[in-house]
């Protein structure tokens, strides 16, 4: 490949050169400009995956961009969280040296309350001890700093990146699971309002063929949100076909994002967990790599209970982010942090509200501070 500009720049000759031309036989001529013309194909198709590429980066940053200018609804969104670690600053207040073990032992009953899990708590609790005793923290304001910075650290050391990762070609692909009852339907309106927001040409697939007003609420999302929605024909189509179908239109239309809604289901069933395998490998069929997000819906409500629903899920399709939901209502903020130490996968969104707009992108810092402000 190197030699082949070399050879064709003499092919070229300027009136003004005094060098003569290199004469190649016909058949050389012929299979150096069949490469350069293979080469200029190649090199288009790569700038095509490039722009695609940049334009899911692009959103993706965007979307969490615009999530730190909505830090109010965050923090009012864990107003019932704060109001329990609320404590905390009380007990750090007047705190001294002589105090640090009753002192901490009432800090880890605060998190606890919060559903920081007992594994959690007793880590973050025993490493202030250590720096306490190493004398790194020297006051309550200290003691405060270092409390948020382990927190954070637990969330950005494992959770992974919170961004949605949509892969490098349209359409991309995003599958929504959860139980019954969590929000999930809800949740991938609201994610296709804020892709709507940026100009992402939205499709909906109404893949939950178990629940009777399923489609119809879905259609309800796809009418607020003025994206497309492909819905099954007849009482007996299964869930992969729709959503089979619903990818192909999305690849055939150029859409940007496909949303895959599917059925609520309980992580303790078998055969219909086994149904969500036959969905993702539907979805695999059309557009290779596809789903490129698999996001589970949970309910904040729930606390720590969420978390062998999360296992369940995540061993049987790889789930990829976390939606939670109902948090506003909750007091277990706490489980934010469980789950992501636990499991490892990110939180990618959080519900703070009932509003269109109350489907946050999760921003660590923005958690930290809300619920210990």
């Amino acid at each position: 490949m190197a030699a082949v500009p070399t050879r064709l720049v003499p092919l070229v000759s300027s009136p003004s050169s005094s060098r003569a031309a290199v004469q190649l036989p016909p058949s050389s001529i012929t299979a150096v400009l069949n490469l350069s013309r293979s080469f200029r194909g190649s090199a288009s198709r790569f700038r095509c995956f490039a722009g695609q590429t940049d334009f899911f980066t692009r959103l993706g940053r965007l979307i969490r961009e615009k999530a730190k200018n909505d830090v109010e609804k965050i923090f009012s969104g864990f107003s019932k969280t704060r109001e329990n670690l609320a404590v905390i600053d009380e007990l750090l207040l007047y705190w001294n040296l002589a105090d640090t073990d009753r002192v901490l032992d009432e800090l880890e009953e605060a998190l606890l309350v919060s559903d920081f899990g007992p594994k959690i708590s007793m880590k973050i609790v025993d490493s202030l001890r250590d720096d306490i005793l190493a004398g790194k923290l020297k006051s309550g304001n200290d003691i405060k700093e270092a409390l948020k910075k382990s927190v954070l650290n637990l969330l950005t050391g494992k959770g992974g990146k919170t961004e949605l990762q949509l892969g490098f070609r349209k359409p991309a692909v995003i599958m929504v699971v959860g139980v019954n009852g969590g929000g999930k339907t809800t949740s991938l309106g609201k994610l296709a309002r804020r892709l709507k927001s940026e100009g992402v040409k939205v499709l909906m697939a109404a893949g939950d063929t178990f629940r009777a007003a399923a489609s119809e609420q879905l259609e309800v999302w796809a009418e607020r949100t003025g994206s497309e929605i492909v819905t099954a024909e007849g009482d007996k189509v299964k869930a992969p076909l729709v959503l089979s179908q619903a990818v192909k239109k999305g690849k055939e239309q150029g859409y940007g994002v496909v949303l895959c809604d599917t059925s609520g289901r309980l992580h303790t069933n078998y055969s219909l967990m086994e149904e969500l395998v036959s969905c993702k490998k539907a979805v695999a069929k059309v557009i290779p790599g596809a789903p490129n997000e698999i996001l589970l819906v949970l309910d904040g409500t729930t606390g720590l209970n969420m978390l062998p629903q999360a296992r369940e899920f995540n061993e049987v399709v790889g789930v990829t982010g976390l939606i939670l939901t109902k948090l506003d209502g909750s007091a277990r903020g706490g489980c934010v942090v469980s789950v992501v130490d636990e499991l490892g996968i990110p939180v990618k969104f959080i519900g703070v509200g009932e509003g269109v707009d109350d489907l946050q992108p999760f921003d660590a810092e923005a958690f930290v501070n809300a619920i210990f402000s």
